[in-house]
Order: structure tokens, then C-alpha cells, then sequence
């Protein structure tokens, strides 16, 4: 796959239909067509869906019209503003990169990943082969122990969406919370509409500083963008074996999240996101910034007013 056409430059909706409480006041109301005609004023070309299997699924597997509903009616107001659209399991049962969900045994549990399957055989057979919909088939694998698995059951879930869906792109990423240091242990592309994916949050301690749920950095200090030593260049040379490797497997890179804590001041956020979107635009690599709204990285909060002009140019 020589380009990722049609998803350059996207935000996510992180919040509306996983990390949430479920309730259908919350579904009914966090995104509104409001927000698609906004995305689509930034200069933006994708959104990105994150879903939980949960409202999709029932705990038997069945599937939810209801939740099926909501991606329905994203997908229209893309259509409507002229965006494309990211489908991300963001939570699958028996895994989710969040420990507190207490979701286990995905790896181990053939059950569970027949569940996944089904998910994807599902999806695949509604939304397959649009080229304005691609899908991201699980968000952040988090330890290395499970990259010889997830390698496997991402292979045979993209055989099984093929039989329904041989055009859409399928995105993947490996472990370390799809750490662009793991790329280089995902298997070769299954064919050539896969893309290799990883986030970026470099330097934690920066864009995650004072974040409570954070416990594998110290990150209660206040930081400036100034103290974390991160400039283009320092981009450019972590994403370098990344971009490489996606070159020589004939595939591209996407990244599928990355951004800055409001606890940064929306100033210093500024000047973080120009700066790695320097490096994107080096290597070519089509991204999505976290998040539109809330989860504590909300690019249409409140706290950007006055900004979001200038940040835009750097999505």
C-alpha cells in the first residue's frame, strides 16, 4: 500500500461510544451534527470511532441494533461533511488496555476471540468495502508477551474479513500500547490494504503530566513544553525504524492517536503538536489526534478557545 488516501488528518471521538457509562442519555447527546460540521471546518478529513464490543455485543454475542444505530448515523454525517471514518474496537471481551475495565483472558480464550471475529465478520459485512470506512481491529495491545498471539488472531481475523471485505483497509499495531518500537515485531502485511499503526504520547511526562491514572512515570510534576526536550527532529528520529520498516513491507504508517493532557497549557500544547506534526509530515504519515472532546485531552473544549485556529494547522 503506497497511501492512506482520504485519512491524513482526523480527530478522535474518544468517549461517545467507549470509556463511558452506556447510558442512553450520554449516547444520545456526547456528539452531535454540530460537531461533524466543526471537524469538517478544521480542515480535518477522518474521524476516528472508538467502540466498545459491549454496545454492539450482548453478553451472548448477539448483536445490538441499537448500538449498530449510533455508527449508522455517524457514518451519514460523515458522508453529509465529507469525512471519512476510522471504525476502532477500542475494547474487545476478555481485553482492554485499561486495566480498571477488568477485562481478561482474550489471549487465551478461543471463545472470546470468536467473539471477536464474529465482531469484525459483522462490521465487515455491513461497512465492508467503502472506501471511506476502514477499520482498526484492537486499540493498544499492552505487553510484549502477547505479540505471538496477537500476530495470529490478527491474521485469521483479517482472513475472515476478507471474505466479506476485500478492499477495506485494515489497521493494526503492536504491543507496548501500539508503540511505534513494536512495529517492527508485527508480521508482514497480510495483503496490500494493510497498515501498520502505533500511538504517540512522547514525552509522558509532558503530555500526560499530572494525569491520576498514570503509574509507570512520575508525572506529577507541572511541565512546559520548553522542559521536555521534544522538537521535530527528536520526532523524526523515533519514528525513523518505524517508517523503514512500514517502507519495506510495502505498507504506511498511521497514527491512530496522540496529543496532550489539559493539564499542559493550551500554549505549550500548541507547540507540541506543531512540532511532531513536523515529523508526520516528513515521513508522510497520516494521523488522528486524541481527543475531540473531554477525556481529558479535548481539542474543542472550552480551554482552546483562541487556539484551535492555530493548533488546526498542525493536525
Amino acid at each position: 500500500m503506497e497511501k492512506f488516501t482520504g485519512f491524513t488528518k482526523g480527530v478522535n471521538l474518544g468517549g461517545w461510544l467507549s470509556q463511558c457509562d452506556y447510558k442512553k442519555e450520554h449516547l444520545d447527546s456526547f456528539i452531535t451534527e454540530k460537531d461533524f460540521e466543526k471537524i469538517a471546518s478544521w480542515g480535518l478529513d477522518h474521524v476516528r470511532i472508538p467502540i466498545d464490543y459491549n454496545v454492539i455485543q450482548d453478553d451472548n454475542g448477539g448483536f445490538k441494533e441499537s448500538g449498530f444505530g449510533y455508527i449508522d448515523w455517524a457514518l451519514s454525517q460523515c458522508k453529509k461533511n465529507g469525512l471519512n471514518a476510522v471504525i476502532d474496537l477500542h475494547k474487545t471481551v476478555g481485553y482492554s488496555f485499561d486495566k480498571g475495565e477488568k477485562e481478561s483472558g482474550f489471549f487465551d480464550n478461543i471463545k472470546y476471540q470468536e467473539r471477536f471475529y464474529s465482531f469484525w465478520a459483522e462490521f465487515a459485512r455491513r461497512y465492508g468495502n467503502d472506501d471511506s470506512i476502514a477499520f482498526e481491529l484492537l486499540n493498544e495491545v499492552t505487553d510484549k508477551s502477547y505479540c505471538k498471539k496477537w500476530n495470529e488472531i490478527a491474521k485469521e481475523c483479517i482472513k475472515r474479513i476478507r471474505i466479506l471485505a476485500k478492499d477495506t483497509v485494515i489497521i493494526i499495531g503492536g504491543y507496548w500500547n501500539n508503540s511505534a518500537e513494536a512495529i517492527k515485531d508485527l508480521d508482514a502485511p497480510y495483503d496490500d490494504k494493510v497498515v501498520y499503526n502505533f500511538h504517540c504520547y512522547d514525552p509522558m511526562v509532558f503530555t500526560h503530566q499530572k494525569a491520576p491514572w498514570v503509574d509507570q512515570f512520575d508525572v506529577s510534576k507541572d511541565m512546559s513544553y520548553e522542559e521536555c526536550g521534544y522538537s521535530t527532529e527528536v520526532f523524526i528520529k523515533s519514528f525513523k525504524e518505524a517508517a523503514e520498516i512500514a517502507e519495506k513491507n510495502n505498507t504506511v504508517l498511521y497514527c491512530s492517536e496522540y496529543g496532550v493532557i489539559d493539564r499542559a497549557s493550551p500554549e505549550d500544547a500548541v507547540k507540541w503538536f506543531k512540532a511532531i506534526n513536523g515529523a508526520f509530515e516528513h515521513y508522510g504519515i497520516c494521523r488522528c489526534a486524541w481527543n475531540y472532546r473531554e477525556k481529558d485531552f479535548g481539542l474543542s473544549d472550552e480551554r482552546m478557545n483562541g487556539l484551535i485556529g492555530e493548533l488546526a494547522k498542525y493536525l
